[in-house]
């Protein structure tokens, strides 16, 4: 099953429970509606009155007793997913309810509108315009005119446009089964980086795998501290120097303690480095150079985390920054918290740059995975249109 079959399968599957639901509530009301009063109850009716408390109807009749129902957080990663790009979800709708609003024929200042609706939308400016062409096509074939029909068709061509260049992108952690893993965590200051390291090595720990964490952003006093108060939250090693010395040395001293431990994961925080910066950009070579020499496979992962409430400007950084190193995936912070979610298409379109780990929350064990599929759904499950 492709991944709009699946969409179109969610889709139909809600509005089936929706369905029920709106009859289950309908037919709760109609039985709840109270019976006409009589003059004088019978000498029956009074008998029943005074036996009975509870069985004005039958067993099977009896409305269920209706219960406030609190919010539960999602219990899978699929409603992290779906909870977490509300927001995107919810602008992404007004977008096409605009489009359509003065919708009157499938012309060429239609699409040049299509353009305009997903561009606005953060997916791109080439996947944009790629889409807008290939609607034109399609358009054609299905003879679509209605705007359900229009819309499910954009949809599609947007998702199928995202399988099609993920088919060999791997968003699983390089982790190494039998020896130590290196992950070395790049990106300019403010976008949640250390924080994602906190998370990740608390869930590391929570595996029961041996973490330790390396303070190697030294141009910050503060960012020592900060990451050293996620080692005591996540109950993991915190390897430091004192703010101003050189990173690569506090690197060196990580790779050695993380040896003689025999720890199963090292996590590298590194300063907030400007692409345009080449003395920060040797520097941050300068340290990779030294994880080599202690282990010529590492590291593992260099991971770009990139706040996703940035929209184009994280697509930006993401560019700048594979082109000047070797970023082998990404780390979206902020997920949960932003109508630009359209980002994660451009990034995969357009810079084939995998997404490890999504954001999609505040807590402690809201850094996921990132799961294409469950991204995908939980985007464009709502969009879709009867026709």
């Amino acid at each position: 099953m492709g991944l709009f079959d699946k969409i179109k399968h969610a889709f139909v599957k809600d509005k089936e429970e929706e369905q029920k639901t709106e009859e289950a509530t309908q037919e709760e009301e109609k039985v709840s509606e109270p019976a006409e009063e009589t003059t004088e109850p019978t000498e029956a009716e009074e008998t029943t009155e005074e036996t009975t408390t509870d069985a004005e109807f039958p067993a099977d009749e009896k409305p269920e007793e209706t219960e406030e129902v609190e919010e539960v957080e999602p219990a899978d990663t699929e409603k992290k997913y779906e909870k977490g790009l509300a927001k995107t979800r919810r602008t992404f709708k007004d977008r096409m309810n605009e489009l359509f609003a003065n919708f009157r024929s499938v012309d060429e200042d239609f699409f040049e509108e299509v353009e305009n609706t997903l561009i606005g939308a953060d997916v791109g400016f080439d996947t944009s315009m790629r889409i807008a062409d290939e609607l034109r096509e399609e358009v054609k074939i299905q003879n679509a005119k209605k705007p359900a029909a229009v819309q499910n068709t954009i949809i599609e061509k947007l998702v199928d446009l995202y399988e099609e260049e993920g088919e060999k992108e791997v968003n699983e952690l390089n982790e190494q089964p039998n020896g130590l893993s290196v992950f070395l965590f790049v990106g300019v200051n403010g976008t949640g980086k250390t924080t994602s390291i906190g998370k990740l090595a608390h869930q590391y720990q929570q595996e029961g795998k041996k973490v330790l964490l390396a303070a190697a952003d030294t141009f910050r006093a503060g960012a020592i501290d900060q990451l050293v108060e996620w080692g005591a939250r996540a109950e993991v090693d915190v390897v430091r120097g004192n703010a101003g010395s050189d990173p690569a040395s506090v690197v060196f001293d990580a790779m050695t303690q993380a040896k003689e431990e025999q720890a199963d994961v090292l996590l590298i925080d590194t300063a907030g480095r400007l692409q345009n910066k080449v003395n920060l950009m040797n520097e941050l070579d300068k340290i990779k150079r030294v994880i080599k020499r202690e282990d010529p496979t590492a590291p593992h992962e260099v991971l770009l985390v990139v706040d996703a409430t940035t929209g184009q400007n994280a697509m930006n950084q993401a560019q700048q920054f594979k082109e000047t190193t070797d970023v082998t995936g990404l780390v979206l912070t902020k997920l949960d918290g932003t109508a630009k979610g359209g980002i994660v298409l451009a990034i995969r379109n357009e810079l084939h740059l995998p997404v490890k780990l999504a954001g999609l929350g505040e807590r402690i064990d809201d850094l996921e995975v990132f799961d294409p599929n469950d991204f995908v759904v939980g985007l464009f499950k709502g969009l879709l249109q009867e026709e």
